[in-house]
């Protein structure tokens, strides 16, 4: 009996162990525990309108896993609720909060990210946190008259569409972006795009402008210092900047130096044996982005599933070597490129118009892999 131990699940950790227990059916026996601080999948992808109020509903953002692989046998899998807090490689051991300790043949990393400064962009803990985080936030939204978005990134961009796109009419909606145009380091005809879509939802841009510190006011409001020296009041302030690898449970030997983990051709951890994997965006290898996230789901799957069958291994995993991208600027705009490539705004509106949240429920219950 094999043990294989995935830690994670987020779309990373919970698609790879539907893919192992569905590819490897003749195979040397094994069985799959999957960790994981959150009861829930969280469908983050949607976040930036989920923000909203009223938007999207609960149960399109959050579906229980366990229930996703009651298909399985008892013994094959088995969903452990709690955090990993440390790994040592050499004696083939996990340690997870409660006291629990994990021993594994074959091991999967996919922690990924959180938000650096804890906006429900991404999990913030436990299932019940990301929801009063994002409820909470929700509440925020709706009460404030003037909303500051900071960072003109793709969730900058994305944030600021949705709320001006919903709000452009009623409230005052900023963009600040550090650089001279939004989507800095994307091709000029991206950015161009992407700036006149946001004015047309009357989102007023602000380059070359950062946020350099913040003043709770007694009021409630928010007293934001920019780079430029000038002072704005607002009454919510939105940072979409800043991501923070989940690693801390990783000996620091395994990271780089912003603390992803490091991998091989094959996406193995570096110098932690043939054994042990990293995926989505807790590796250093590709962009953070969805579409990467699952080819290395689908990669390392059937990498694993050829070792329980003795079957030959797969060749080195072939990574983007061009940036790809595609966003939404509100419901009815949305642009995107592949390298240089600008991708056509409807092909961008019609693939992302529901922001795949029909997807969550067949991640969950393994129906589309």
């Amino acid at each position: 009996m094999k043990n294989i131990v995935i830690l994670g699940g987020s779309y990373a950790g919970v698609s790879t162990t539907h893919r192992i227990l569905k590819q490897a059916t003749n195979s040397t026996p094994f069985k799959i525990t999957l960790v994981s601080p959150n009861t829930h999948l969280y469908w983050n992808i949607a976040s930036p309108r989920g923000i909203i109020p009223g938007q999207i509903e609960d149960e399109k953002l959050f579906q229980l896993i366990s229930a996703g692989f009651d298909q399985y046998s008892a013994g094959q899998f088995e969903f452990v609720v709690g955090y990993a807090e440390s790994l040592d490689v050499d004696a083939k051991i996990v340690r997870v909060s409660n006291d629990i300790i994990l021993d594994y043949d074959l091991l999967i990393l996919a922690t990924g990210t959180n938000d650096k400064e804890g906006m429900p962009f991404k999990g913030v803990g436990s299932t019940q946190a990301t929801k009063d985080a994002l409820h909470g936030f929700q509440a925020k939204v709706a009460k404030a008259k003037t909303i500051v978005v900071c960072g003109a990134g793709v969730t900058g961009v994305e944030v600021a569409g949705e709320l001006g796109f919903e709000y452009g009419q009623t409230k005052k909606i900023i963009l600040l972006g550090s650089g001279p145009t939004v989507l800095e380091g994307s091709p000029a005809s991206v950015s161009k795009l992407s700036t006149n879509s946001l004015e047309k939802l009357n989102v007023d841009i602000r380059l070359q402008t950062k946020m350099t510190s913040s003043i709770q006011k007694p009021d409630g409001r928010q007293e934001l210092v920019l780079s430029s020296g000038e002072r704005l009041f607002t009454d919510l302030a939105i940072p979409t900047f800043g991501l923070v690898p989940n690693t801390s449970y990783v000996p620091e030997k395994f990271l780089n130096t912003q603390g992803y983990v490091v991998v091989d051709e094959y996406l193995k951890v570096k110098n932690a044996g043939s054994s042990v994997w990293a995926i989505g965006d807790v590796c250093d290898t590709e962009y953070s982005q969805f579409l990467s996230c699952d080819r290395q789901s689908t990669y390392v799957a059937r990498a694993i599933s050829s070792i329980l069958s003795d079957a030959k291994i797969p060749p080195p995993y072939q990574p983007f070597t061009s940036k790809f991208m595609g966003f939404q600027i509100g419901k009815t705009s949305g642009t995107g490129h592949f390298g240089w490539f600008r991708i056509p705004s409807f092909v961008v509106v019609y693939l992302r118009k529901t922001l795949f949240v029909e997807r969550l429920l067949t991640t969950v219950d393994g129906s589309q892999f």
